[in-house]
């Protein structure tokens, strides 16, 4: 009866661990700060495993919120404000209730650059439409959401996950992905795009520079618009390119095409090794 009684407590235990999304050890709720001064020159996120939310807004620091298990440290250091998540080496055993829920409010006016690494973790970019120098994602695995962004190099590294993009204006994007699902809308500016496998789904709201995309195996599209100048040249191995454009010159089979809209003005080149895109 007693052994019954011990195993009785310990499956409650661990039920209200679930119920309650924490543990006996971490204490709930976290908060800490930095301030953005003339002198920062960078805001670097680590928040590898949690589900994350940056919103930019009227104030003069970088403040992170964190719910559930762990803590979330901001320092600043030099010209750089660095916002870290981490949990308790001993927990990690149980993944299972280790559930974060970070919030990090940025300025809405700080123009420098943004690093964020997410991990397996995810990332929703809310609120305010938003001006940077640069803005580098790096992420092995999980969910990246971002929107409203005007940033002059764009650079996004992943292994896996899904990523969803919209109203994106730069001077360079960089896509590199060795599989998931890549969903951009309302692009503007350059494009440079490799992906192993998976998905791209791509649709320029104008060309204002080159596109490049390649493609190992895997779907794609292509969403370019009607009235933009470009010269298309699209290459495929074992795989297929499909296209309904109305272009000059236009020369295309079963693996290649090549056709001009407008002045020609600007390269637009699809390389797929395997798989089938479809440029409209």
């Amino acid at each position: 009866m007693k052994k019954l009684f011990l195993l009785l407590f310990f499956i409650g235990g661990l039920l209200l661990i679930i119920k309650t999304n924490t543990t006996w050890f971490v204490f709930g709720e976290n908060k800490s700060s930095a301030e953005v001064t003339g002198d920062t020159e960078k805001i670097e996120l680590h928040v590898s495993g949690a589900s994350t939310t940056i919103i930019p807004k009227n104030t003069d620091e970088v403040r992170a919120e964190i719910k559930g298990n762990g803590k979330v440290n901001v320092e600043q250091n030099g010209d750089t404000i660095l916002v870290e998540s981490e949990t308790k080496r001993w927990f990690n055993a149980f993944s299972f209730f280790n559930k974060r829920e970070i919030t990090i409010y940025i300025p809405d006016d700080f123009n420098q650059e943004l690093l964020i690494d997410s991990g397996s973790g995810s990332i929703v970019f809310d609120g305010e439409s938003m001006t940077l120098d640069g803005l580098l994602v790096d992420m092995s695995s999980g969910n990246v959401k971002l929107s409203q962004l005007s940033i002059k190099n764009f650079i996004l590294d992943g292994s896996s996950g899904n990523v969803s993009i919209s109203s994106l204006t730069t001077e360079e994007s960089k896509f590199d992905m060795s599989s998931g699902n890549l969903t951009i809308t309302d692009h503007t500016g350059k494009v440079m795009a490799d992906l192993s496998s998976g998905k791209i789904d791509l649709q320029m709201e104008k060309i204002t520079d080159s596109l490049e995309i390649k493609l190992n195996s895997g779907f794609g599209t292509v969403d370019l618009p009607s009235d933009a100048d470009f010269t298309l040249r699209g290459e495929a191995g074992s795989g297929i390119i499909t296209s309904n454009l109305n272009l000059k010159d236009l020369q295309k089979d079963k693996n290649n095409i090549y056709g001009i809209s407008g002045s020609g003005k600007h390269d637009v080149k699809i390389d797929v090794s395997s798989g089938k895109v479809e440029i409209k």
